[in-house]
């Protein structure tokens, strides 16, 4: 039997060998945004195809996600018994069996078995967040921490983009705006071989996504990604964690992993509800599968922005209090402003340009919550970072809440679900980083950790 490869530290990884690990994670993300985003047209796509209303069509969102906090904790530990890349071909081919999940669900129109199906494909994507992302943070400079995670933004949010319009393209034909009018009047029969038809063109793009994805998990297994060691602990991190036995005695790493709830849901919320919203309007599917991409967009010049900016014209701390700022201003700008306006194409009332906005806002929270929330955690890092991934359930939770608001109250005023979020994004982006005991402590101490921590000397 092969020995399992060494985990090296990173600082004994060539230039060159770390260009091609960035490159190889790059991938990943590219991988992971396809599979998540392809929800946004999903959501609307299984409530016409399976009669749903707005609340059950976002359990799409809830049994995606969910597993991240079923899954997230479980995956540090088999990351760390049998690698990296073990575990990330283990997540892929996870992912492959949900894919292929789909196909009986098709031939049943069985909502539940599709929601199965993006359960297992949400348990592969838990594993290979838990081992990307601590991966791609440590591999390098902290204080480059963030630009290095926009890369893989930019990754993850191209293939978004492309994933609402391509799979769009595949199930929807240019006569279902018809469909869609005369479903109403048909006899339930009709009805039913109607929709029949409709949810069975899934099968095939799922099946090339599940064969896809073995390949792929072969591909990472026998790729010359290294293993590295992400629990390496200098002296003085070994010294200030040598009394610490468990990773709820970091207290910025736990309000870390609030902060990263808060902060996915967010995302998922202006994303994926944002063809919903345009429906509202007048627009049909059709004519509203794009508007995800404009979100996505929006959220790529953010990350471009901070490949730039990072850290030679701002620090990380300071571009993520900006993006927490802008997300309470558009959030009111969603409930509040008013107005029909024509832009690329599309008219429509002017707040749902500020839903879209919305994408610039969430760019770089999440580049700027992984160094803070992992900073000096040192043996504890694979367990923080998975306690992090399990912050990817906010996904599950926040648009079920929109859900149950927008049937309540409409699906503008659904948006009052953003503010508070971005009220504690605010406060973590400002303060909750800085805590190191759960105690009272004096904002001078938190000061100069921050200034240490950014490279600076404390007055």
């Amino acid at each position: 039997m092969k020995a399992p490869q060494k985990a090296v530290d990173v600082g004994s990884l060539t230039a060159r060998e770390t260009t091609i690990s960035i490159m190889l994670i790059g991938v990943l993300f590219f991988v992971f945004g396809f599979v998540t985003w392809v929800n946004a047209i999903l959501i609307p796509y299984f409530k016409i195809a399976c009669e749903l209303t707005n609340f059950q069509s976002y359990l799409v969102t809830f049994a995606f996600y969910i597993s991240y906090f079923v899954m997230s904790v479980p995956s540090s530990y088999l990351l760390k018994a049998v690698g990296f890349k073990k575990g990330m071909m283990a997540g892929f081919w996870v992912m492959a069996v949900g894919a292929f999940v789909f196909v009986p669900a098709a031939l049943t129109r069985t909502y539940p078995i599709f929601l199965l199906g993006l359960f297992l494909i949400g348990i592969g994507l838990a594993i290979l967040q838990t081992a990307a992302n601590p991966y791609i943070t440590v591999l390098g400079a902290k204080e480059r921490a963030a630009q290095r995670i926009s890369i893989m933004g930019v990754c993850n949010k191209a293939a978004g983009i492309l994933a609402p319009i391509l799979f769009a393209a595949v199930i929807l034909r240019a006569t279902d705006t018809d469909l869609f009018s005369q479903l109403p009047t048909m006899t339930p029969a009709e009805k039913s071989l109607a929709l029949d038809a409709l949810v069975r063109r899934v099968i095939l793009p799922y099946s090339v996504i599940g064969c896809v994805l073995i390949g792929l998990g072969l591909l990472v297994r026998f790729s010359p990604l290294p293993e590295i060691n992400t629990e390496h602990e200098t002296a003085e991190v070994a010294a200030a964690n040598v009394s610490k036995t468990s990773i709820v005695q970091f207290p910025h790493l736990i309000l870390g992993a609030l902060a990263i709830f808060l902060h996915v849901g967010t995302q998922v919320v202006a994303i994926d509800t944002i063809i919903g919203y345009a429906g509202s309007m007048g627009i049909g599917l059709l004519d509203a599968k794009v508007f995800p991409s404009y979100t996505l967009f929006a959220t790529i010049c953010g990350y471009i922005l901070g490949i730039i900016l990072i850290p030679k014209r701002i620090s990380q701390v300071n571009i993520f209090r900006l993006c927490t700022l802008l997300g309470l201003t558009f959030t009111l700008l969603i409930i509040f402003a008013n107005g029909r306006v024509t832009f690329l194409g599309h008219q429509a009332d002017l707040s749902i340009w500020f839903v879209v906005l919305l994408g610039l806002a969430n760019s770089l929270v999440w580049a700027g919550i992984w160094p803070l929330a992992l900073d000096g955690l040192g043996r504890f890092t694979k367990v923080g970072a998975a306690l992090l991934i399990m912050g990817l359930s906010g996904n599950a939770i926040l648009p079920l809440i929109y859900g149950l608001l927008a049937d309540q109250y409409g699906l503008r005023n659904a948006y009052w679900v953003l503010f508070p979020c971005y009220l504690y994004l605010a406060y973590y982006a400002f303060y909750g980083h800085r805590i190191r005991r759960w105690s009272l402590f004096t904002a001078k101490k938190a000061l100069v950790h921050e200034q240490q921590w950014q490279g600076t000397s404390a007055p």
